[in-house]
């Protein structure tokens, strides 16, 4: 009763625009969260990469305290002492030049955009208002009126035209195609190198390096999206790592708050971003001092525990015993690291059920298009932890398979 008195309340008041499992949480702590009624669950979905330390990390909960008292708001009408040391670290790791932090990863996707159209008026010669950016088919970068106004899918943009111009979408992993699709008004190329929302899509071997061949032989920056890939999720720092590229400009956001708060960044060349003069683009808590000290921490963290090599060995021993399954009610399973997305046969299941049942044996995932569930767990999860969650996953594929009769 309790639990949906909880329910029922949040959907009195809060628009639907989500539709999520019918549990209520109160507490997290590692990769365990409760409800209300003391039930214990592994999360398997981690804030789609958010969470990726866990839930109440020390280090990070230390940071953020540290930094809660001497001060955690400022804009950036002045200087702190937390923001250089912050983007020296991402820079350093992504072997980029400059950053401009934000909130949201839609708000650093927002300022990709600005930022390569600013580059391609100023430095390409593009004329003025004419500027385009490619992007890939099923994309998913976030949820603004402009990001909507090149996503592929119906359902992300039905009723809320009209749209922003000045973009043109390819198939994914099609790097002729994409050499097709420029002209001399291209400016950019912003892509995810591996697709998170339309199922964890890894694109064919070769086609990123490819990809960065054409963007330099055509002067187009490449810019990638690496919300929710990066920062080790795909078992690399970044997953452009994969095909050995540096890109033009990187969106990070998601796990760079900690799971704690939300900070995003765009990453990119000096010569890109050095001409976004004052006035240009802002934030009021982009690059806020509580942020950055949690951000820079987690960055530490990553590196000095090498949570990306521990993602790529545990995804890989979660795949291999996905992929043992062999259940005809799976078509496929595919990903990288501990970013794992499983689809189910069309027609036979609906992955939504799926869920409710994994929701029933302690373990909390989501599903995406209907027919795919994802695998994407806090990178500190042991090989222990997961083999209960595989355990309760064989479980499911053999009570459905039973209902199905097959």
């Amino acid at each position: 009763m309790l639990m949906r008195n909880f329910i029922e309340r949040e959907r009195l008041v809060s628009a639907p625009n989500y539709h999520p499992l019918p549990v209520v949480l109160t507490r997290g702590k590692g990769v365990w969260l409760w409800d209300i009624q003391g039930n214990k669950y592994l999360d398997m979905i981690t804030a789609y990469s958010a969470v990726s330390f866990g839930h109440g990390h020390p280090r990070l909960m230390k940071a953020l305290t540290d930094q809660m008292e001497k001060v955690s708001i400022l804009s950036r009408a002045f200087y702190t002492d937390q923001l250089a040391p912050m983007l020296e670290k991402v820079c350093a790791l992504s072997g980029l030049e400059m950053g401009i932090p934000m909130n949201s990863g839609a708000e650093a996707v927002e300022t990709a955009i600005k930022a390569a159209r600013r580059w391609g008026y100023e430095v390409k010669g593009i004329p003025a208002g004419q500027a385009e950016i490619i992007v890939a088919d099923n994309n998913f970068h976030g949820r603004t009126t402009t990001i909507i106004s090149f996503s592929t899918l119906d359902e992300y943009r039905q009723d809320f035209g009209p749209f922003t111009p000045g973009f043109k979408s390819i198939p994914f992993g099609d790097a002729r195609a994409f050499e097709s699709a420029i002209t001399p008004q291209t400016c950019a190329f912003l892509v995810e190198p591996i697709q998170g929302e339309a199922g964890i899509i890894v694109p064919p071997e070769g086609w990123l390096k490819e990809i960065r061949r054409i963007c330099t032989e055509h002067n187009v920056l490449l810019i990638l999206d690496e919300v929710q890939s990066g920062l080790g999720r795909s078992g690399k720092m970044f997953a452009f790592q994969y095909e050995d590229i540096v890109p033009d400009g990187l969106i990070l956001g998601k796990a760079l708050g900690g799971g704690l708060l939300p900070i995003s960044l765009f990453l990119s060349r000096r010569e890109v971003l050095s001409l976004m003069t004052p006035g240009s683009h802002g934030s009021t808590f982009g690059g806020n001092p509580l942020a950055c000290a949690v951000a820079y921490e987690a960055l530490c963290l990553l590196e000095e525990e090498h949570l990306d090599q521990r993602s790529a060995e545990l995804g890989a021993y979660m795949t291999k015993r996905l992929q043992a399954l062999n259940s005809p009610l799976i078509k496929e399973v595919r990903g990288k690291g501990l970013w794992i997305g499983l689809e189910f046969n069309e027609n036979l299941i609906m992955a939504w059920d799926v869920c409710l049942r994994m929701l029933s044996k302690g373990v909390l995932m989501k599903d995406t298009h209907e027919k795919i569930v994802r695998f994407a767990p806090p990178l500190i999860i042991t090989r222990e932890e997961i083999d209960f969650v595989l355990k309760a996953f064989e479980e499911v594929m053999h009570e459905l398979e039973k209902e199905h009769i097959v």
